[in-house]
């Protein structure tokens, strides 16, 4: 099989300047956003305190608009929301401690219609999560893990209610969608007391496992985002530093090394991807990647591209919600934000420019033998071969 080394690149140590986020108050509303994969509706809990009800952002249109879909209760704190291409918003509430019902929320002139969908319970010490929002827009998967198995459940988009589609051994976290059709789901596992390791689930062969990043045999390898058009990766991985995560990128079905920027790497703020620049087929190079960046001062964005030695910082507009944004196929980023006197916002950010071609990362592959020069790593299972596998399912 074709697959991956694993690589740091120096790159001068340059980090990519000054922070533009010291000093700044953090941003004013903390509520996540979720935005549907095709960009064109969000979601959120608004309101405060006791009162929180949901709101549904459309972000297609010429201007951003929010229309609230509050109910007769307040939702909890905890609730859970996805929204769909169709406009109706997914709900998850948590009730007696164990059962999660679910429900679609539209809206019905000026009220709030919903169908409720039915129940998944998660006993004694499980949890159950919405994964992120499928690609198709109208199926949505929650999952549910337990101390050691997590099941995968389809929770709106089937014929008849909530329905298991899948069981995975080991504990489970994370959630990317590898294609575009909401097939292949990439989750982080772990097994007993082993590292966690990024495995490929086929949901459409019974939840079949197959390994897909394994960069050293004891390292913890997550997989943070996915590009399904250009088959960019990006990792979290300790190989590079054991006991130290770091940022990295790949390339699915490639020969391409899983490198570790320096530029990546800040000494006082956590740095997140939140957003790749769809429709840069087999370009993955030069898909440009924003970036949370937080730390003591507040949160602030970075934009990237795997070509270039640095990354670029901004300051977020204010009521920033931090963590939610989206490319454009054309390289623009939209940061949504909520401020009193602007409720409903997109901020709009041009692409970084194009790096210079000698600026592609170089260096030697960490956990290299000190001397051959060989490196001693396992390499990630390209996609495309992943979903093929025959046999007997990991899982």
């Amino acid at each position: 099989m074709t697959a991956c080394a694993i690589e740091t690149t120096a790159e001068d140590d340059d980090r990519g300047g000054e922070h533009p986020g010291r000093g700044a108050r953090p941003t004013e509303f903390t509520t996540g956003l979720t935005i549907t994969a095709n960009g064109a509706y969000a979601a959120r809990l608004a309101g405060d305190g006791d009162a929180l009800y949901v709101e549904r952002w459309t972000l297609d249109g010429p201007e951003p608009y929010a229309v609230p879909l509050p109910l007769d209760q307040p939702e909890e704190p905890g609730t859970q929301l996805l929204p769909l291409a169709d406009g109706r918003v997914l709900v998850a509430r948590r009730v007696d401690g164990r059962r999660n019902t679910f429900s679609l929320l539209y809206p019905t002139g000026p009220a709030t219609g919903e169908l409720r969908l039915g129940a998944v319970e998660a006993p004694g010490s499980e949890h159950l999560v919405l994964l992120p929002p499928s690609p198709d827009g109208i199926c949505a998967y929650a999952m549910c893990v337990g101390p050691d198995t997590t099941t995968l459940w389809l929770v709106a988009g089937g014929a008849f209610g909530p329905e298991q589609v899948a069981e995975v051994r080991g504990r489970c976290a994370g959630g990317v969608w590898l294609d575009r059709t909401g097939r292949i789901l990439a989750l982080d596992r772990r097994l007993d007391d082993g590292p966690v390791k990024a495995v490929a689930v086929d949901l459409e062969r019974g939840g079949e496992v197959t390994p897909l990043l394994q960069i050293t045999e004891e390292s913890n390898d997550r997989l943070l985002l996915a590009d399904p058009d250009s088959g960019l990766l990006l990792i979290r991985s300790d190989a590079p530093s054991p006991g130290h995560d770091r940022l990295g990128w790949g390339v699915l079905g490639s020969l391409l090394p899983v490198r570790f920027p320096e530029c990546l790497r800040l000494d006082d703020a956590a740095v997140t991807p939140f957003a790749v620049q769809p429709g840069q087929v087999l370009m993955p190079e030069t898909c440009a990647v924003a970036l949370r960046i937080d730390a003591a001062g507040g949160s602030w964005v970075g934009t990237w591209q795997p070509m270039a030695r640095r990354m670029g910082q901004l300051a977020a507009p204010v009521g920033w919600l931090a963590g939610a944004g989206l490319w454009t196929a054309g390289g623009v980023l939209r940061l949504p934000y909520a401020t009193a006197g602007a409720p409903c916002g997109l901020a709009d950010v041009e692409a970084p420019p194009e790096p210079e071609p000698e600026a592609v990362a170089t260096g030697s592959p960490a956990g290299a033998d000190a001397a051959t020069g060989e490196p001693r790593v396992c390499r990630p299972v390209p996609l495309q071969q992943a979903p093929l596998t025959d046999g007997k399912p990991a899982g």
